[in-house]
């Protein structure tokens, strides 16, 4: 069976916002490894579902259509967002530790 694994993409260094972070993503686990080209040196492969991604709204989705393609589904669940708040009068502040 075709192992496939299901996780959801962290948000880039180049992004302010969280859009393309909010959806599931499906990728096929590589069946070799790659390897460089003698002439150019340019790192390939043969497999070519290495370059499948399929974007779904929610992990249910992803696992419904990894079962009903027969593929063996590996889950990433997501760390949960710790969000620091932060005060910008703090940096001013006298009672500030360094």
């Amino acid at each position: 069976m075709t192992e496939v694994r299901i996780y959801k993409p962290a948000k880039t260094a180049m992004q302010s916002g969280r859009r393309n972070a909010k959806r599931w993503v499906l990728e096929f686990e590589p069946a070799s490894a790659k390897q460089t080209d003698s002439l150019m040196g340019w790192i390939g492969s043969s497999d070519t579902r290495g370059q499948v991604r399929l974007r779904f709204d929610s992990k249910e989705d992803a696992l419904a259509f990894a079962q009903t393609n027969k593929l063996t589904a590996r889950v990433q669940n997501p760390k949960p967002r710790r969000i620091k708040h932060k005060n910008y009068a703090d940096n001013f502040s006298f009672h500030r530790t360094v």
